[in-house]
């Protein structure tokens, strides 16, 4: 009966050990205290995000790609049109996906559904919009009558596009760096407390 009791400890020991890794894993939502700030609802500015590099990246996504998106619909004759419909829709998608996603980063919206991995939505984000982007530039590019409209949109387009770029280019790097440290942090946890319930459970049985 006590091994059976000493077993059933081991065993919860560990889990509860592994719960609390897990919880230290950057994909995780966090177990660290949070300090409220001005906000309704418990939803808060995180300045710190808009200070960040990430933040500045994204704000200036925001707002290269609504110029781009200005600057397209300035043009009023077009022929043929279907680079201008295709960059319009590029840029005005961009502007509205990028803008929600720094709504709700910015607020900490994201730890209230930690079910999302949030980092690789954004990466999807940057990613496609880099390519869309760049695609559509050289079509308006190509396509373009030399109007100042086409031409200023054509050089956002490939500016916000370089924005996107590094923007992947940085959360692929934080990825790769969270997936190695936080595997290696939960193993070596892992293996430090099975190995002190194992010395326990030894310790116990050399006493009995």
């Amino acid at each position: 009966m006590r091994n059976n009791e000493e077993a059933d400890g081991f065993d919860g020991e560990a889990s509860n050990t592994s719960m609390i890794s897990g919880a230290s894993s950057p994909y995780q939502p966090t177990t660290e205290p949070v300090h409220a700030g001005h906000g309704l609802g418990g939803i808060r500015c995180d300045t710190g995000y808009l200070k960040s590099n990430c933040g500045l990246l994204k704000i200036a996504e925001v707002v290269l790609a609504l110029i781009a998106f200005i600057c397209i619909e300035t043009i009023m004759l077009c022929s043929p049109c279907g680079g201008v419909y295709f960059f319009e829709f590029v840029s005005c998608s961009a502007f509205v996906v990028t803008g929600v996603l720094l709504l709700i980063f910015s607020l900490n919206l994201h730890t209230k559904v930690p079910h999302i991995n949030w980092m690789l939505t954004d990466l999807v984000n940057t990613g496609v919009s880099t390519f869309f982007f760049i695609l559509a530039s050289i079509v308006l590019a190509a396509l373009n009558h030399k109007g100042e409209s086409e031409i200023a949109a054509v050089v956002f387009g490939f500016l916000v596009s370089t924005v996107y770029a590094f923007n992947t280019y940085l959360i692929v790097k934080k990825w790769r760096m969270g997936d190695g440290r936080s595997g290696a942090v939960q193993t070596s946890e892992y293996t430090r407390a099975r190995t002190a319930s194992r010395g326990e459970i030894e310790a116990r049985a050399e006493i009995q």
